[in-house]
């Protein structure tokens, strides 16, 4: 008999780590609470730790936006394309 994974959404992740990093519980008592294994609690504040330089990171910003201005080139790109390939269909569709 198999058991299905559970998945946490980031927001309930998020607040039992800034409850755990408030101080007012120890790890295990908040993992028993929210019937979670300690390793998993552990885990997920190892992980918002190690990234929570990027909420300042502010080159994160400018790759999104470099990003997005090649996202638009590639599809107008694409456009461009369909555009001409509708345009041979139909006339090859006259020619026939």
């Amino acid at each position: 008999m198999s058991r299905t994974r559970r998945n946490f959404s980031a927001k309930f992740k998020s607040d039992l780590v800034i409850e755990l990093l408030k101080g007012e519980k120890d790890l295990n008592t908040l993992a028993a609470e929210n019937n979670i294994q300690p390793n998993l609690l552990r885990n997920w504040k190892k992980e918002f730790l190690d990234k929570a330089s990027l909420v300042f990171d502010d080159t994160r910003e400018d790759n999104a936006r470099e990003k997005l201005a090649a996202e638009r080139k590639e599809k107008e790109a694409y456009a461009k394309k369909v555009g001409q390939l509708t345009m041979q269909v139909d006339w090859l569709k006259k020619k026939i």
